[in-house]
């Protein structure tokens, strides 16, 4: 009895000590990216601006996407190619392991911090665009809307791609994550 109280403290001191950390990096990465975003946004011109808006909200489907693929993907393939010592397929069977912290990190931090950041962009995009043509409407409600309904069918409709393609997306992700990996290759 004494080792399972144990082992449930020894769980809810990981998983305090997990949220602590997801809670401080969105902290940090919310107010570089926000700040980043919002000055460059303020000196652009408003097309190029709207072209760093959908960049963004194509990154927070891209990662919600990644999130839902490696809940989906299949460890069985990837022990396949690492007997054949195919790049990546080591780091996938991890990733895969690890899916419901790489799907905290992708989707409730990357995707969450890219969703409050088209959020401020956008309202940036509305305030030129009215004070630029001296509109009487209010933009904000307009483009908080088109931002919204992109982001929320964007990762609807790329929800069913990560179901239907997950240990494509995995392996590809992996290959990605090669590029910037400096370890050796996990053959």
């Amino acid at each position: 009895m004494k080792s399972q109280d144990s082992k449930n403290e020894k769980d809810n001191s990981s998983t305090g000590k997990w949220v602590a950390t997801v809670s401080l990096l969105s902290f940090i990465l919310s107010i570089v990216f926000s700040f980043i975003a919002t000055e460059t946004v303020n000196i652009l011109p408003i097309p190029i601006a709207i072209l760093v808006l959908l960049l963004v909200i194509a990154l927070g489907i891209l990662f919600d996407m990644i999130s839902m693929a490696v809940n989906y993907a299949e460890e069985k393939e990837f022990h396949s190619k690492a007997s054949r010592k195919l790049d990546g397929a080591k780091t996938s069977i991890k990733l895969i392991r690890n899916a419901p912290k790489l799907s905290s990190i992708c989707a409730d931090v990357i995707g969450d911090v890219c969703g409050i950041i088209s959020g401020a962009v956008g309202t940036i995009i509305a305030l030129k665009i009215t004070e630029r043509y001296n509109l009487p409407i209010n933009m904000q409600v307009i483009i908080s809307a088109l931002v919204a309904s992109l982001t929320i069918g964007g990762k609807a409709g790329f929800k069913l791609v990560a179901q239907a393609h997950s240990n494509k997306i995995v392996d590809r992700f992996t290959k990605v994550l090669g590029i910037f990996s400096f370890k050796k290759k996990d053959k």
